[in-house]
């Protein structure tokens, strides 16, 4: 999606937008009176899993990440997707693995990419077969798995402490 600072025109008519104020916020809007289109920038709908194989945590890096960055398996939910199916297919087509939700994790807010992770916790069997997205997959055992400070490192932060919170 592109960022609402590099829209230019409406993509409802055309017409080059403009700011205007809307339920209190500055945002951008068609000044045509026959289209008003308004440009919230909603996020977009990700759905993430934390999968857990054998006793491990599969963790993944995208094509073209930094070499060392590692995150959970994730994509966007697609139309007329629940998001326990969507985290099921992302699961599937990234890993080539056959899954179980075992739990939501939680909603976490990535506003670097403009995204709401929906994050969840999946068992997953089968052999590990990389999709084309993925440049490398990594096992960590669940004691050694440490979260990052944003994206879906926030929910592997979450699971870890709901994990701890089971153990109490």
């Amino acid at each position: 999606m592109l960022p609402l600072d590099k829209v230019k025109f409406c993509p409802a008519c055309g017409e080059r937008v403009v700011p205007r104020i809307e339920e209190n916020r500055t945002r951008l809007a068609c000044p045509a009176a026959s289209c008003g289109h308004v440009l919230y920038g909603n996020p977009t709908p990700v759905v993430a899993a934390l999968i857990e194989k054998d006793g491990e945590a599969l963790l993944v890096r995208n094509k073209g990440w930094p070499a060392g960055w590692y995150g959970l398996v994730s994509g966007f939910l697609e139309a007329g997707e629940t998001p326990a199916a969507g985290v099921l297919r992302e699961v599937q087509e990234e890993l080539g693995l056959d899954g179980e939700v075992a739990g939501l994790i939680g909603a976490f807010a990535f506003p670097e990419r403009n995204e709401v992770i929906l994050a969840y916790h999946v068992r997953a069997r089968g052999e590990v077969r990389m999709g084309d997205e993925l440049e490398h997959f990594k096992a960590v055992p669940l004691a050694k798995l440490r979260p990052w400070p944003f994206g879906t490192g926030l929910a592997v932060a979450a699971w870890l402490e709901q994990q701890r919170a089971h153990q109490a």
